[in-house]
Parts: C-alpha cells; structure tokens; sequence
C-alpha cells in the first residue's frame, strides 16, 4: 500500500469514527438489553469524542507534540481501520462480533498513530484513545458471548 500523508489518514479515522458512532446508535434498535444499550450509547459517546478530537487535530494542529499533516507516514497504520461491515438481517450476536474486530482494529490504529508522534500530549491522547478502543472491545465481546451463550433460567 505504500505512504499517505497524515491528513489523509487523519480523514480517513474521522470517517470510521463517524461510521463507528452511526453504527453503535443503529445496533440501539437491534438491542432489547437495557445494560447493552446503556454500554452502546457509552461507547457511541466516545467515538463521537474521538471523532472531535481527530478534527481538531486535521484543523488546528497539536502544538510541538503534533505532526504536521504533510507528514508522510506509512499507510499500514490505515490499513487496522479496513473492518468487516454488517449485513441486514444478522443477528446481534454477530453484530456484536463485528463490532469486537473493529474496535480491535482501531485500537491497533491508534497505537500505531502514537508511535509515530514525539512523547507530549497528542501521543498521550492517542494511547488513551487506544485504550478506550480496547475497552470497547471487551465490552463487545462480552455482549457477544452474553447474545451467544444466554444464561438459562434456573442454570
């Protein structure tokens, strides 16, 4: 795949931020259980910040600890934010699935953002955001099992 700017990048993670927090609201309707709803509209929340924070860092830069967006950086980084898409009519088990793989994905993302960014707050921010991505994918996965292996009454 070769090298993209950062900009490019940087436009390419709003995207799948976007498409994150669109996702999680429409999973909303899929979803009787109210502490899995609770935990969608969490994370759906914090996509959305992620989202803000990606924007601010395409408009206005992050000081020192920025990378200019002509940056030239190698494009494997983007290629952790390529996820499986839904399809209609799937059960939320295998939404939740999906859901896991992106979050992983995006975890990996940010990880690989930060390594290429000098230590002071942007590389700070990007591995938190990682770790929240991490935490989404164990909260996933836990609906997952949880929408796959229900526990029984009385078992």
């Amino acid at each position: 795949m070769g090298t993209k700017d950062l900009s490019a990048i940087i436009e390419l993670a709003i995207s799948k931020e976007q498409e994150a927090y669109d996702f999680y609201m429409e999973l909303l309707s899929m979803v009787d259980d109210r502490a899995a709803r609770d935990a969608l509209q969490i994370v759906a929340g914090e996509e959305k910040k992620h989202k803000e924070f990606l924007v601010n860092y395409r408009d206005k830069g992050y000081g020192d600890s920025g990378l200019k967006m002509t940056t030239v950086v190698d494009y494997k980084i983007a290629e952790h934010l390529e996820a499986p898409e839904p399809r209609a009519g799937m059960e939320s088990k295998d939404v939740f699935l999906i859901a896991a793989h992106r979050e992983k994905g995006a975890h990996e993302f940010y990880l690989g953002l930060a390594s290429i960014h000098p230590a002071g707050p942007t590389k700070d921010m990007l591995l938190q955001m990682a770790g929240e991505e991490l935490k989404h994918k164990e909260k996933m996965e836990y609906y997952y099992a949880n929408a796959a292996f229900p526990q029984t009454s009385g078992g």
